[in-house]
């Protein structure tokens, strides 16, 4: 199943992010909530680096770990 889920991140948090998904066994795409069209790879340093960071940020995966849920729920925000 396919989750997504909105968070907020800031320059400083990219790199713990990238981090974090790298871990992961499973694919990890991350867009800009206002433009859909840009999705990148989340495991990408540039390519998130490439987002606009001032709005929300989805990120759609298929899979489950510990760490990177935790991550995750860190900088979730109400949708």
């Amino acid at each position: 199943m396919r989750t997504t889920k909105y968070i907020y991140l800031n320059p400083s948090d990219v790199q713990n992010f990238v981090h974090a998904a790298e871990h992961c066994d499973f694919d990890i795409d991350i867009a800009n909530d206002r433009y859909g069209r840009y999705v990148v790879d989340a495991k990408s340093f540039l390519g998130v680096m490439g987002l606009d960071l001032r709005g929300r940020l989805a990120v759609s995966y298929n899979g489950y770990d510990e760490a990177f849920e935790q991550f995750l729920n860190s900088r979730q925000m109400a949708v």
